[in-house]
C-alpha cells in the first residue's frame, strides 16, 4: 500500500509484516466508516441478495464482514497480497463466528493469472484498484470471473480523509494540508490512478455502468472515540511519507500532534472531524 495514501481497508500490494501500524489503521477505518459502508452496500442494485462474493484487496477485513452483515446468506472469498492481513481477518471471523462463511486467498491483483476464485454473483474492491500498476488487465479478469449478469462494485476514496479544521494548529494553520501535498507529489507516479472515474474503464472492460453515486462522509470527533485513533494512525503514517519533503517547523508541528504524552496531542483535541468523499461505480457484467 502506498504509505502516502493510507486510506482503506482494502489493497493489494504491502509487506507481510505490520511495522508500519497498518493493519491498526485499517481496523480504525472499518470501524469508523462504518456506516458509511453498510449505505453503499444497501444502494447496490441488486434483485437478489448474492451467495458468492469476491473482496478483492480485502485489507483486515472491512468490506469482508460489511458484506457478510448485508448478505446474510452469502460466501465470501477475500483476497490479499498480505498474508498478515489475511491472517487477522481470519482471527476475526472466527472470533466471530463466521469461519465458514469465509475463505481467504492470497494474491497479487497485477499477477497475470490469478487463482481459481469461484463464480461470484458480486465483486467488491473498496479501495484497492487505484493501487493496480494494470488496472484494465484486473477489470478484465473480474469481468471473466463473474457470474453472467453479476454485479462489480468499485469504491473509492476522493483522498485521505482530513481531520484538524483548517485554520488548525493554531502556530502552523493549514499543516494538513501541506503535509498531503506533500505527499501527494511524492507518490503521483506510484498510484496514477488515483482520483481516477472508473466509468469509462468499466465500459472499456465490457461492463456496463448501472450507477455512480459520490456519498460525503463529515464525522463528528464527538460521535466516536476511535476518530482520535484514527487521525492519529493515520498521520503517523503520513509523517513517515512526507517526512523529507516538510519544512522543519511543518515537522516540529506534526510531531507535537503526534506525541500522545504531549499538551498539544491530536488525542487531547475536541474538533476533529473525519472528512472525505466516497464514490462508488456499480458495473453489471453483460
Amino acid at each position: 500500500m502506498n504509505p502516502a495514501h493510507p486510506h482503506t481497508h482494502q489493497h493489494v500490494r504491502h509487506d507481510n509484516d505490520d511495522s508500519d501500524g497498518l493493519a491498526e489503521l485499517l481496523d480504525l477505518d472499518a470501524e469508523v466508516l462504518a456506516e458509511h459502508t453498510a449505505s453503499l452496500l444497501a444502494w447496490l442494485p441488486l434483485d437478489t441478495g448474492p451467495r458468492q462474493v469476491v473482496d478483492l484487496g480485502c485489507g483486515t477485513g472491512a468490506g469482508t464482514f460489511a458484506l457478510l452483515d448485508r448478505f446474510p446468506d452469502a460466501y465470501v472469498t477475500a483476497v490479499d497480497a498480505s498474508a498478515a492481513h489475511l491472517r487477522r481477518l481470519r482471527a476475526k471471523a472466527c472470533a466471530r463466528g463466521l469461519e465458514e462463511r469465509v475463505r481467504t486467498v492470497q494474491a497479487d491483483l497485477d499477477d497475470t493469472a490469478w487463482p481459481d476464485l469461484g463464480t461470484p454473483d458480486l465483486v467488491w474492491a473498496s479501495a484497492s484498484l487505484h493501487h493496480l500498476a494494470h488496472p484494465g488487465r484486473a477489470l478484465a479478469a473480474v469481468r471473466e470471473l463473474l457470474a453472467p449478469g453479476g454485479l462489480f462494485a468499485v469504491v473509492e476514496l476522493a483522498g485521505f480523509p482530513r481531520f484538524l479544521p483548517e485554520d488548525a494548529p493554531g502556530d502552523r494553520p493549514g499543516l494538513e494540508e501541506r503535509c498531503h501535498a506533500a505527499t501527494d507529489r511524492l507518490q503521483a507516479e506510484h498510484t496514477p490512478h488515483r482520483g481516477a472515474d472508473w466509468g469509462p474503464m468499466l465500459t472499456a472492460a465490457g461492463f456496463t455502468v448501472e450507477g455512480r453515486r459520490t456519498v460525503a462522509v463529515d464525522i463528528e470527533g464527538t460521535r466516536s472515540e476511535a476518530v482520535g485513533r484514527y487521525a492519529l494512525a493515520g498521520l503517523r503514517r503520513i509523517r513517515g511519507a512526507a517526512a523529507t519533503a516538510l519544512g522543519a517547523e511543518d515537522l516540529t508541528a506534526l510531531d507535537r500532534l503526534l506525541d500522545t504524552t504531549g499538551p498539544h496531542s491530536i488525542l487531547r483535541r475536541d474538533d476533529l472531524a473525519v472528512r472525505t468523499e466516497r464514490m462508488v461505480w456499480a458495473a453489471r457484467r453483460t
